[in-house]
């Protein structure tokens, strides 16, 4: 089993830290908040249509952006 890439956001973060993050392709599909986030004080996951919108989406929720980031060919 060939090793996970490392997120491009901190593990662990509270949801809803920030206002902007920065995610791969690795991250589709795209749900906020981010798995790896304490969901407790959050509000419920929903997915993010992000590849449709352009590469940019914003969350209905707490209106965070997500940006996707494309790998460098």
């Amino acid at each position: 089993m060939s090793p996970q890439p490392a997120p491009s956001y901190p593990v662990g973060e509270p949801a809803n830290a920030k206002r902007r993050y920065e995610v791969t392709e690795a991250d589709l599909p795209l749900a906020c908040p981010l798995p790896e986030m304490t969901l407790w004080n959050s509000h419920p996951r929903i997915y993010l249509p992000i590849v449709d919108d352009g590469g940019t989406t914003v969350c209905p929720y707490c209106g965070a952006e997500y940006i996707l980031k494309r790998a460098e060919t």
